[in-house]
């Protein structure tokens, strides 16, 4: 059979399409105008888009170079099974610091302890023997720890490393619970170094002193203070730190005021002279002076240094040849005398009142038990030669003696009572004169020291940190000139001292809020 081959069927032939009409020129050339305004609306929308795909990708050129280096990086491979647990080992890895390398050399020398000089004026405060001359770095450092965490009372917080820190927001969220209303407000805790303190107007100034005041003290339980002197006066005012108005004011005939003080009511004053076996109350809510010509079993020929007793109505009298005699004020008889070896220099009360601390001129102090009459303790002030004063502190922590070389021992009262040989805490050596007065704050934060042999010889002494505050008193001008007496209001707000001037500088402890 023949193969047929089928030959391509030709295409249809189009239809010519008719010719459009000839149309208005006019028309064709608005027509033609708006293709143009068409294309140019396009090309700017191609031009915008290719700049933000420039600002995104960058050009070709530089896309190609990124898609490159992807190709180029290694790929990690995870060995674990599962994906989250990949996951969490991941973290942990990255948790975890790098293994401690061991070093490649070891300086023999960095072993050895590096011994410091403990002669050095800025290290001798940190001395407990005669013997230690040098210590090791690691020492001093530990030493210098233990006296930064006495002085701060404790370890601070950010110093501890056992203390979990707290997340910033618990923080403010536990201070604004803490506090309401004022925001700034100052730590109860007395600082160290500088003392804020105001200079007022003298608590006498409303009448000022011919002669050398020998005794100022802040009432008990009122917002009063008392100033007597040489000029046969005793004057009470109100303290402000303004104006001090005067409250009245008794003039002794022939009785140039040694001493004087409050009773422990605060109801009477006691006044004793230079020469003179007679003394004289005051009482104040009547306004009746008594002069005491005699005392049932006293043989002394004057009385003139005596300390009121903190509980009761008695005095403690200091007699000639080291006695001591217990009289009331209710009774005017002495109820019982107490002997040290040598004259008596000195005398302070332990808070509750049992004791009685009495520093002799050799250098000794002697502890009595006032209740039975018997001397418990005895023990030398270490470094004193001769004795002048002595102070205890409210609080039952500290004991001052104060020495003829102007050097001031402070002791704990504690250790006092239970050794012969009790080492001081704090040897004060910045009064170069025979220290005449100590006084503790009633807080025990501060202890004043003075003596009446030179000009501006006062120092007050943090205790805490058992420093000396630098800025008191003022070196460009004096103020205290030389003081004879010293004391603190009951709260700490004020303090004062009597000169030789017939002055009684008053000023405003800023840290302490009441009187």
């Amino acid at each position: 059979m023949e193969e047929v081959i089928q030959l391509p069927q030709p295409r249809p032939l189009k239809r010519k399409q008719p010719r459009p009409e000839s149309s208005d020129p006019r028309e064709e050339e608005r027509r033609r105008l708006r293709n143009v305004s068409r294309l140019a609306v396009l090309g700017g929308q191609d031009q915008s888009v290719k700049l933000l795909e420039d600002l995104l990708f960058g050009g070709e050129e530089e896309l190609v170079e990124k898609l490159e280096e992807v190709d180029e990086e290694p790929t990690v491979v995870s060995l674990h099974d599962g994906d989250d647990e990949s996951g969490e080992s991941e973290d942990e890895g990255r948790a975890k610091p790098a293994a401690n390398r061991e070093a490649v050399w070891i300086d023999e020398d960095d072993k050895r302890e590096e011994q410091v000089d403990m002669k050095h004026r800025f290290r001798r405060d940190l001395i407990r023997g005669d013997a230690e001359e040098t210590l090791s770095k690691q020492r001093l450092q530990q030493r210098m720890r233990e006296q930064f965490q006495k002085s701060m009372g404790g370890a601070p917080s950010w110093a501890d490393s056992s203390v979990k820190k707290k997340n910033a927001d618990d923080e403010e969220e536990e201070e604004l619970m803490r506090r309401t209303g004022n925001f700034v407000a100052s730590s109860e805790r007395l600082p160290g170094n500088i003392l804020r303190m105001k200079k007022c107007l003298h608590a006498n100034a409303a009448r000022p002193s011919p002669d050398a005041l020998t005794s100022v003290q802040f009432h008990p339980n009122a917002q009063v203070v008392m100033a007597a002197g040489l000029d046969q006066s005793l004057s009470l005012f109100q303290v402000d730190g303004k104006s001090n108005p005067q409250i009245q004011s008794i003039r002794l005939e022939k009785f140039p005021v040694h001493r004087a003080a409050f009773s422990q009511d605060g109801e009477t004053v006691i006044a004793t002279s230079l020469r003179n076996k007679m003394f004289y109350l005051y009482d104040m809510m009547e306004g009746r002076v008594t002069p005491v010509t005699s005392v049932r079993g006293l043989t002394e020929a004057r009385v003139k240094e005596f300390s009121v007793c903190p509980e009761g109505g008695a005095l403690l009298l200091s007699g000639t040849r080291g006695y001591l005699h217990l009289l009331t004020l209710k009774t005017r008889e002495v109820v019982s005398s107490l002997k040290i070896n040598g004259e008596v220099s000195g005398v302070a009360f332990s808070p509750d009142g049992s004791k009685v601390f009495a520093n002799s001129a050799e250098g000794e102090v002697y502890v009595w038990d006032l209740r039975s009459s018997r001397c418990v303790c005895r023990f030398s002030d270490e470094g004193c030669v001769t004795g002048t004063s002595i102070a205890a502190s409210k609080d039952g922590r500290y004991l001052a003696c104060g020495s003829q070389s102007g050097v001031v021992n402070v002791y704990s009262q504690e250790a006092c009572l239970r050794s012969d040989k009790p080492r001081p805490l704090k040897a004060v050596m910045n009064l170069l004169t025979p220290v005449t007065a100590l006084t503790f704050n009633p807080s025990s934060e501060i202890l004043a020291m003075a003596s009446r042999s030179e000009d501006e010889a006062v120092r007050l002494l943090h205790l805490p940190s058992l420093s000396v505050f630098s800025n008191f008193p003022v070196s460009k001008r004096k103020i205290v000139y030389r003081a004879a007496s010293l004391d603190f209001s009951p709260h700490s707000g004020f303090f004062s001292l009597a000169n030789n001037k017939g002055h009684a500088p008053l000023f405003r402890l800023m840290h302490y809020k009441d009187f």
